[in-house]
């Protein structure tokens, strides 16, 4: 028998070099391996999302139930030593993400994820199923090659069996609050504070000393400034676990480039070498980014547009007429 060895990718197989054998034994570490996965997912969705969990309970299921079908033909056909073969050891199959890569990802990607990982199943069957003689081994992994097919289907009905009620309605509600809370909030804020507190220290400096390449240092300076010191601020004062608004890191990183975006627009004008122009530029990008706030702001905080214009044009107006009036003093 050929020996495996993981690790170094020269001692790693090729899948067309691979045994009846060896493939049954790939398979069910595999479907053992999902299923580990699914449960996970499940048992990360639990508090915030139970029906959603229950999809993927069922799931789990779905595969332990593939590994008990390949592990009786496994051992009907070699005996009950099943060889320590695993994915990492074929140089050419697929694999997959970390579970600490995915653990924290989203209710939606989290689905995504689990329909990659049937597409993924489908088409290992399938070529495994090509690849055998022997007609039992091929029979069952053909199979379950249908059945990885119709999982997705499958998915689809638990979800819509699930979620079409009250409980579905519940979680589509939490996932959209989560979503404001760790992405939205933070980069509003950031947006807010990059675009209106850099407006006086850059149009002062601006009409200062009317050179537009000084003008455009103070500004990518107290952009990037603000920006770190946003995303900073926003990680490290809430790590999320007491008022559920999600991953500091997340947050902080909304933050902190929102912050630095909001005040680069109106000083990267400032790369132009012609004052006037630069400046002419710059106002038209302010207008753009106090009006992208107030759409934000309407549109997923639900501000009243006239409340919202009222707060950000005019506010954004004094702040900016301040720097003007102090730079060209």
């Amino acid at each position: 028998m050929r020996s495996l060895l993981p690790g170094l990718g020269g001692s790693r197989r090729r899948f067309d070099s691979l045994s009846a054998q060896e493939i049954l034994a790939l398979a069910i570490s595999s479907e053992e391996e999902d299923s580990r996965i699914y449960a996970l997912y499940a048992s990360r969705l639990r508090e915030q999302y139970p029906a959603s969990a229950a999809v993927f309970d069922s799931m789990a299921e779905e595969e332990n139930g593939h590994r008990r079908r390949l592990i009786d033909l496994y051992r009907a056909r070699y005996g009950d030593l099943i060889l320590p073969i695993r994915r990492e050891h074929v140089a050419d199959f697929y694999g997959r993400k970390p579970v600490w890569l995915v653990e924290n990802l989203g209710l939606e990607r989290i689905r995504e994820e689990a329909a990659a990982m049937e597409r993924d199943a489908q088409a290992f069957y399938a070529a495994a199923a090509a690849r055998t003689t022997d007609a039992e081994v091929r029979k069952l992994l053909g199979d379950l090659e249908v059945a990885e097919a119709q999982h997705e289907e499958k998915a689809d009905l638990l979800v819509a069996d699930r979620l079409g009620g009250a409980e579905g309605e519940e979680e589509v509600s939490t996932a959209r609050r989560q979503f404001l809370l760790t992405w939205v909030q933070p980069g509003l804020a950031g947006l807010m504070d990059g675009s209106v507190s850099t407006l006086a220290p850059i149009f002062a400096t601006a009409f200062a000393t009317q050179n537009p390449g000084t003008t455009f240092l103070v500004g990518l300076s107290a952009s990037l400034g603000a920006g770190i010191s946003m995303g900073f601020t926003e990680a490290a004062h809430d790590d999320g676990k007491l008022s559920g608004r999600g991953s500091p890191f997340k947050r902080g990183l909304a933050s902190g480039v929102m912050t630095a975006l909001g005040g680069l627009g109106h000083a990267l004008p400032y790369l132009i070498p012609h004052f006037w122009t630069a400046t002419a530029i710059a106002l038209v990008v302010v207008f753009f980014e106090l009006w992208a706030i107030v759409w934000i702001q309407h549109r997923y905080m639900e501000t009243p547009v006239g409340r919202a214009m009222f707060q950000i044009l005019l506010g954004g107006g004094l702040v900016l007429a301040t720097g003007i009036l102090i730079g060209g003093s």
